[in-house]
């Protein structure tokens, strides 16, 4: 990669999960596991936003249609 760098402080423990999801995603670097995390928290809260409705909205039918209707 191609960029400035700095360091980061974390809990031991913090070191170990990151370790862990290191090796499971597969990933080159704590930065790779760190841009998946943020890229996929950020997918969920997408999806939060746009499942506001969920359950509570129906699906269009022919009787929606703005055209048909009288003014």
């Amino acid at each position: 990669m191609v960029g400035t760098y700095t360091t980061i402080k974390v809990s031991k423990k913090t070191l170990r999960l990151l370790e862990e999801l290191k090796r499971k995603f597969n990933a080159d670097s704590y930065e790779d596991v760190i841009s998946r995390l943020m890229l996929e928290y950020r997918r969920r809260l997408v999806e939060s936003y746009f499942g506001v409705d969920k359950g509570r909205v129906k699906a269009f039918s022919e009787e929606d249609r703005g055209e048909d209707r009288e003014l």
